[in-house]
């Protein structure tokens, strides 16, 4: 089984507070990355972002608790390497179109989430409401353009 790497961009590793996302490695293909968003979902299904600050500090048993209660979701928009192919230099609408095609052939389930992603303005004032994740590709801008590294 492979392993995860949570990496935030001025952060240490996030892999021993959040341990479901870990034990959902497998449901990935090997030598893949994303990138997302870890989210922690209220009952109501609202970002809970409080949730996800808290499940933070937590290590080992602590960790494995919380996330049996409050579990983490790694909500995914880009798709960075595939299979150890370097996608960073596709256009974004080949990388989506590929993060769909992995979705979708792999089944994944919690704890990876396909963020939407659309450029159709009546589903964009539709999910200015939604409640749960902010949505990605909002226009066609760098639709068809390779993404430059950060």
């Amino acid at each position: 089984m492979g392993q995860v790497a949570l990496h935030p961009r001025r952060s240490t590793s996030l892999a021993a507070p959040f341990p479901e996302i870990e034990s959902g490695s497998s449901q990935l293909p090997d030598a893949t990355a994303l990138d997302g968003e870890l989210v922690v979902w209220d009952a109501a299904g609202r970002l809970a972002f409080e949730q996800l600050q808290s499940r933070l500090q937590r290590r080992g048993g602590g960790a494995a608790r919380a996330a049996d209660q409050r579990p983490a979701h790694f909500v995914a928009f880009d798709l960075l390497w595939l299979s150890g192919t370097d996608t960073i230099g596709w256009p974004y609408r080949r990388r989506r179109t590929a993060l769909e095609s992995m979705f979708a052939t792999r089944r994944l389930s919690a704890p990876w989430v396909l963020c939407p992603s659309t450029t159709e303005a009546g589903v964009v004032r539709e999910g200015l409401t939604w409640a749960s994740v902010g949505w990605r590709a909002w226009s066609s801008k760098g639709w068809t353009t390779p993404t430059s590294r950060r």
